[in-house]
This record gives C-alpha cells, structure tokens and sequence, in this order.
C-alpha cells in the first residue's frame, strides 16, 4: 500500500498519509531502543528521520494491527526500511514478533550488525533489549531501595567493569548514573 512520510515518532513508529488519513505506523520485526535509552533511542530515531524525510513516498506491508490501534508493517522505501535498522544496529530482531516476516533475515542481519559493533552493539552483548527496558520500568524499583525480585548493587561492590555491563543489561539500569548506556564507568 502506498503511503507518503508525515512525520517520525521515535526509531521505530511513523506517520503516514494514506488514501488521505493520517495513519501510525509501528515497523515490524523489529524493536529500537526507547527514547530514555540515552543516546541510543534518539540515534535510532535520527537514523529513521534520515532515511525517511518528510514527503517519501513509502510502501507498506502491513502485518497486523496492534493493541493501540496502530497498522504494523514493514515500511518499504527503496529498500526495506526495518531491515536496514537491525543491519545498521539501530534496532534489535524483535523476537516474539517475527512471525509473518522473515525471521531469518532479520536474524541474520542482527548477528551482522553484533559482529561489526555497530549501533547497539558497540556495548558489549548489546544494549539492554528494549522490551527488557520497559519490562524494568513497569516493575520500577520497589521503595527499600532493592529491584523486584533481586538485590541492589554497589559499583563499588561489583568486580569488574564487565560484569558491572552484564547487570546494567539485565535491568540494574540505576549503575548507569549519568545514562550513556555504561555501568559504573570507574571500573574501567
């Protein structure tokens, strides 16, 4: 279905006009980072403005509609625009949601995009996955200081800069102060 550029919400959700109504977008297979998932969501979204300006005319391939409401499709420019996101580390293959794409090339785009350390993946392992990240803002820090089901740490307590990155990517987001997607920087 054709559709022209209105605007881009964050590295994965845009607005398009199609057949004169103004339409939101969620772009398939794929996940990007969250806004508040400094700088990596607003570099997503960058990424997106660049390679979809205002007035493009797009192709849609829509999948599904969401529970908001929203089409979700694969956005179609002169290449396959949620593709390009996971082969440039800008967005992670969105797992669960891989039926009724193609799994494997979103897979193996990802795995391209890991081993060249783009994007996301200049973090070791990459980045906190974005469905983790919002998992971990539902279930916020309970008022004792301690996370849902598990301890608080210290930088100070932790052994290594590594493993300071291993909890910051299994939602120990508070090691990460000053929000540039790095745990305790002083162990480095």
């Amino acid at each position: 279905m054709a559709a022209t550029v209105l605007s881009i919400g964050d590295g994965d959700t845009i607005r398009v006009r199609q057949a004169g109504k103004a339409l939101t977008v969620r772009l398939a297979c794929i996940d990007a980072p969250e806004t508040a998932q400094s700088p990596y969501g607003q570099q997503a979204r960058t990424y997106l403005q660049q390679r979809l300006p205002i007035s493009r005319d797009v192709s849609l391939k829509i999948k599904t509609t969401d529970r908001y409401g929203r089409s979700v499709a694969e956005v179609i420019s002169d290449i396959n625009i949620n593709l390009a996101l996971v082969e440039d580390g800008q967005a992670f293959a969105y797992r669960q949601y891989l039926s009724g794409c193609d799994a494997k090339e979103y897979l193996d785009a990802e795995y391209r995009a890991s081993r060249r350390r783009y994007g996301i993946w200049q973090v070791q392992g990459g980045i906190t996955r974005p469905w983790d990240f919002r998992r971990g803002r539902r279930s916020a820090v309970i008022p004792d200081g301690t996370t849902p089901g598990g301890r608080r740490y210290r930088c100070s307590e932790i052994s290594s800069y590594a493993k300071a990155q291993e909890l910051l990517r299994q939602w120990h987001s508070y090691l990460d102060g000053d929000g540039n997607g790095k745990a305790c920087e002083a162990l480095r």
